[in-house]
């Protein structure tokens, strides 16, 4: 508990300081992402342990303090900030919240403008007062600042008193004008839009603002019973009725489905706005079922706001620590503070060898920047060496395993470590979970940690002891978690991948450089593994995509374990190849495939392995090196991509015409 309330008194500092920087000096030293990260953690242990909640803690507060150069005015109604959601399982959890309330509600989905909040007041139609969220009870008089905003109304069509509330922002075009005359004058240039918006609405002299060119949308009416709306979207069409500017892409959607569905749309035309959106904003639709639903002491609970997954985001190095894969190579791994990145949180990534980390001078300590390679996989960019603060400890590569603590060695040429130890229990146990992999002969009820169990155990030191599980099966069934049921399923599902085709067997093999598609295409054009063990180098290199790595590595491997071989001949595991001889097409074979969008009639897995069949590859994104792009409903930036590109393009009548001339 100590220890907790330790890091809610470092958190509850970072989060003061960061707002003061943000909102009293205008200048932001940590990520609006790195914000949210710390403030989710925060909230989430105060939740957890009510006691160490305290009344002056950052998670009371909806914003920032108020600067003292503007009036302060108290909002009539406070201007609540939106929870976060970030990702597709999330929104999913905010809809069945509500759902569990009783309510089959409708949404209206908006865009988040990357600007500052603010509510104008009218008097008989005519412009009162433009004040701030400030801290959200308690705002800035910037009334002089926002009647030079071309697209605020001084007057309304109708005589009435109304209070509506919106978003001032700074187009992208009006962000570079500004920027290039700083440049010739010598000045620091503004940072982003936001900032640039934020600092303009504080400018004492209203001249300086009116230069700066802001923009502005409307998006809320605090009071909708005073003039008889029932919905949200009713409010946004008497809004522009009476002369706001409201975004023409908001939009009413039935379900969570057409909520996932406006946000790919907002994704792919996000770059050619001409503002920031940094995310979409989701209400209810109805007023009435706004009220029912209420607030929760922060956010309203009839709105969220997803937020864009970020392309990189910023977090701590806390570690580096070494594994051993099932080869024997040796891999550091960034333990970091966790972090979400589009859409998934991640504490652990790849550093892949000592020269990556070297030749990226990360030192353990340091603020570094992640993303996702591919979309999928974590990756440290860079490290931020204006963040370090003295503290950090440089990197040390390990001279011995960290299992079996024999000496590692590097070879000639290679950038790879690796433990040669043959009995390294590390090895071992990695190269069983491999074998027994959906990818490879997808053995059910063998998990990660059943593996390292039964290995801690005894009962399986090779992948060929897993096939004598079945004589061992009363001794299992004495320990711990390991019912009849449960064995005879895992003896049944082993006695089963012995029918597998070669290609799963080649994989689990394990062999170096030795993947999914490889094991494949060799299988396929071997079809037996005796007539595979028998090739030479050269004829193996004489394959497409078999290369002099690879073929090195395929003789080396079966040189080396001819007894291994025989022993899975003795067990029964089948050593021929079941799938389909690859056919021949002039549209398809050889050709490089993308996928992008919805195929109504036919599953994307279903795709892949018929054109596969004809000697086809499908890549996950779209490079010169493309021949053909695949495009279904709702298509993302793979689409943009192939026309920029000028690849050529299939729909979805295209695709099914010529799969069905396959044969």
């Amino acid at each position: 508990m100590e220890e907790l309330k330790k890091r809610v008194e470092e958190l509850t500092k970072i989060l003061n300081e960061a707002n003061y920087n943000y909102y009293v000096l205008d200048n932001p030293t940590i990520t609006d992402q790195e914000y949210d990260k710390y403030l989710r953690e925060l909230i989430n242990i105060e939740t957890n342990h009510k006691e160490l909640a305290s009344p002056t803690s950052p998670t009371n507060r909806v914003g920032g303090e108020v600067i003292d150069k503007f009036n302060k005015i108290v909002h009539a109604k406070p201007m609540m900030s939106l929870s976060n959601v970030f990702n597709e399982d999330e929104i999913r959890d905010f809809d069945l919240k509500i759902k569990k309330e009783g309510f089959n509600p409708k949404y209206v989905c908006e865009y988040k403008m990357d600007g500052l909040s603010v509510s104008l007041i009218y008097e008989k139609g005519k412009l009162l007062r433009g004040v701030t969220r400030g801290d959200g009870i308690t705002g800035e008089d910037i009334t002089h600042n926002v009647k030079t905003i071309k697209s605020i109304p001084l007057e309304l069509k109708k005589p009435l008193d109304i209070e509506v509330r919106g978003e001032i922002f700074m187009n992208k075009k009006t962000l570079e004008k500004i920027n290039k005359k700083r440049l010739e004058k010598g000045q620091p240039l503004l940072q982003n839009v936001r900032n640039a918006a934020a600092g303009s609405i504080r400018q004492l002299d209203s001249k300086e603002a009116a230069k700066r060119e802001l923009d502005n949308f409307i998006y809320y009416l605090p009071e909708p019973e005073k003039y008889g709306i029932k919905t949200h979207l009713e409010a946004l069409k008497f809004m522009e009725e009476l002369g706001f500017k409201v975004n023409s892409n908001n939009k009413l959607v039935n379900s969570v489905d057409e909520i996932f569905e406006y946000i790919k749309e907002a994704t792919v035309k996000r770059k050619s706005l001409p503002y920031e959106i940094d995310g979409i904003v989701i209400k209810v639709n109805d007023f009435d079922m706004q009220d029912k639903l209420g607030n929760t002491a922060k956010y309203p609970k009839w709105a969220t706001a997803y937020k864009f997954p970020a392309e990189e985001v910023l977090t701590k190095l806390k570690d580096i620590i070494f594994t051993v894969g099932r080869t024997g190579r040796i891999t550091p791994n960034a333990v970091l503070e966790p972090v979400i990145v589009m859409g998934s949180t991640i504490s652990r990534a790849t550093l892949h060898n000592e020269d990556y980390v070297l030749n990226k001078h990360l030192m353990i300590g340091d603020i570094v920047s992640i993303k996702k390679a591919g979309d999928v996989i974590p990756e440290v960019v860079e490290a931020k060496f204006e963040r370090r603060t003295g503290n950090e400890k440089p990197f040390v590569m390990i001279k011995e395993c960290p299992m079996c603590h024999k000496p590692i060695e590097k070879k000639v040429g290679q950038v790879d470590y690796y433990c040669v130890n043959p009995s390294c229990p590390k090895r071992n146990i990695e190269s069983i979970i491999h074998f027994v992999s959906r990818d490879a002969m997808n053995i059910e009820g063998l998990g990660d940690e059943i593996v390292e169990e039964l290995y801690n155990l005894g009962f399986v030191k090779s992948i060929e002891d897993l096939y004598s599980l079945k004589d061992k099966k009363e001794k299992i069934m004495e320990f711990d978690g390991y019912g009849e049921k449960s064995v005879n399923k895992i003896i049944e599902n082993l006695e089963k991948s012995k029918d597998n085709s070669l290609e799963r067997l080649l994989f689990g093999l394990g062999i170096k450089e030795i993947g999914t598609k490889t094991a494949k295409i060799l299988a396929s054009n071997f079809n037996d593994i005796d007539f595979l063990m028998q090739a030479t180098k050269e004829e193996l290199e004489s394959i497409k995509d078999i290369g002099s790595i690879t073929a090195t590595s395929v003789v080396e491997y079966f040189q080396n374990n001819k007894e291994l071989i025989e022993n899975f001949k003795k067990i029964g595991i089948n050593m021929k190849y079941k799938g389909k001889v690859a056919g021949v097409n002039e549209l398809v074979s050889g050709k490089k495939f993308v996928i992008t969008g919805t195929i109504s009639k036919m599953g994307r897995k279903e795709i892949k392995e018929k054109l596969e069949s004809y000697n086809a590859s499908i890549s996950e994104s779209v490079s010169k090196n493309t021949d053909i792009v695949i495009v279904g409903d709702n298509p993302g930036s793979k689409y943009q991509d192939a026309l920029k590109l000028n690849k050529v393009i299939w729909n979805e009548e295209k695709l099914l015409e010529v799969l069905n001339d396959l044969q």
